[in-house]
């Protein structure tokens, strides 16, 4: 099969290179998926667990990608609640070969299906973001309805799922970002948006839940920011401010099937938009995943037309 794979890390997505590889097999409880679509997030290449298995062996030729969508083709010895033909969507192992490919071997509770009226490209963009964005505000920030949300990055992957799902569950929603991310964190729901380099993030007043995606000096100044209480959930790694009176939250996004169903759910009755910046094939990949300027939404690597 054809895939994507990556040997040095110093030379990050740099470093990619279009590769025959075999096809994978099914361990106990894994499905193979034929992949159809696959998302990219570029930190990858920062994750020890690109380079590295559980037990710190270098890994590679590794295949990166995570989020896939895409039709079950064989299935594992014990494996139970798929069947070959479905089609679904979901989350590859990080420790494991990823979805820049034509097959991956995965687990089958780190999938869910796929309703036939979603699409391949939309529904390879959900996982990540969408799981984020999820989890962030209602298992870590216990979001409620008519709390206020700053979120950070309002534009970006994350951030749109954030702000549309923050709105949705009754939130008021202060977007941030750069001055040409304006009218789009807007459009993706923002109540009002902060250009964090001419504009003064203090203004916005307290908050009941800062969602950040940035960390450093802006993650500080909004700690400040966060009403008694209230939460600073951070996917930046461990959160260097903390709120006088509230709690703080650092995470790493997991599956969960209950919570894709959600989130496609969404998608279906026209809640939720992806945002999707760019397309590419398989072929094309490599070049799709070194932009020369920057991406406006998540690239989705279409495996198959």
């Amino acid at each position: 099969m054809k895939a994507i794979v990556v040997t040095d890390q110093a030379a990050g997505t740099a470093g990619m290179t279009l590769v025959e590889r075999p096809e994978p097999q099914p361990a106990i409880n894994d499905v193979v998926v034929r992949i159809h679509a696959s998302g990219f997030v570029p930190t990858e290449m920062e994750w020890p667990s690109t380079w590295t298995d559980r037990a710190g062996r270098d890994r590679t030729p590794s295949i990166p990608g995570h989020e896939l969508a895409g039709v079950v083709t064989a299935l594992g010895y014990g494996t139970t609640g798929l069947s070959v033909g479905q089609r679904v969507f979901g989350l590859a192992d990080w420790h494991r070969d990823g979805t820049l490919a034509e097959y991956v071997a995965i687990e089958a509770r780190n999938l869910a299906p796929l309703p036939g009226d979603v699409d391949f490209t939309a529904a390879a963009s959900l996982p990540i973001s969408g799981l984020t964005a999820w989890q962030g505000l209602f298992q870590h920030g216990r979001l409620q309805a008519g709390q206020t949300v700053l979120a950070h990055g309002a534009a970006g992957a994350v951030g749109t799922m954030v702000t549309q799902l923050a709105r949705e569950a009754g939130a008021y929603v202060i977007g941030t970002g750069r001055a040409a991310d304006r009218q789009k964190a807007l459009d993706f729901g923002a109540h009002e948006f902060v250009d964090l380099a001419n504009d003064t993030l203090e203004d916005v007043g307290s908050v009941d839940l800062v969602f950040d995606v940035i960390g450093g000096d802006i993650q500080k100044r909004s700690a400040a920011l966060i009403k008694a209480g209230g939460t600073l959930v951070s996917i930046v790694g461990p959160v260097e401010a903390r709120p006088v009176d509230g709690l703080t939250v650092d995470f790493v996004v997991e599956v969960d099937r209950a919570e894709l169903g959600e989130i496609v759910r969404r998608v279906r009755d026209g809640r939720l938009r992806m945002n999707i910046d760019n397309v590419s094939t398989l072929d094309d990949a490599v070049a799709a995943l070194n932009p020369t300027e920057r991406r406006k939404g998540k690239t989705i690597i279409r495996v198959r037309p």
